[in-house]
């Protein structure tokens, strides 16, 4: 199976890296900061407004492919503090309505591009 390559104009980029490809049904989406296409306005003080910024980036990307988040089934959040885990959760628990949360994992780093405190990348399941 040959994957479809998705540019999404919306969404910015910072490297050589689609923000998402599609494969059959599933939707994978690339590490997601909270960035805008201009790239001056950048989110990095408030880890609630960060991760919020994130999460809306990945909502336009699975609108934009007919899904939303009771598609998604795995998520990878990578975080520089782990202190922040807590209101990571609470901004995140909001966009699945339904309860019905992905497999996931959190994982410490030491530094994301741009500064960031959160990158959150998903895998989607148009069903």
């Amino acid at each position: 199976m040959i994957p479809k390559k998705i540019s999404i104009e919306k969404i910015p980029s910072y490297g050589p890296y689609n923000t998402c490809v599609l494969v059959g049904d599933f939707l994978f989406i690339s590490g997601q900061i909270a960035g805008y296409k201009n790239p001056e306005k950048f989110i990095s003080y408030n880890i609630e407004m960060e991760t919020k910024k994130v999460m809306d980036n990945i909502k336009i990307i699975l609108s934009e492919n007919g899904m939303g988040f009771q598609n998604v089934i795995k998520t990878s959040i990578f975080v520089t503090d782990m202190s922040f885990f807590t209101k990571i959760n609470n901004v995140y628990s909001e966009y699945f309505h339904d309860r019905s949360y992905p497999a996931r994992e959190t994982i410490q780093v030491s530094a994301l591009p741009n500064n960031a405190n959160i990158e959150i990348s998903s895998i989607a399941y148009k069903n």
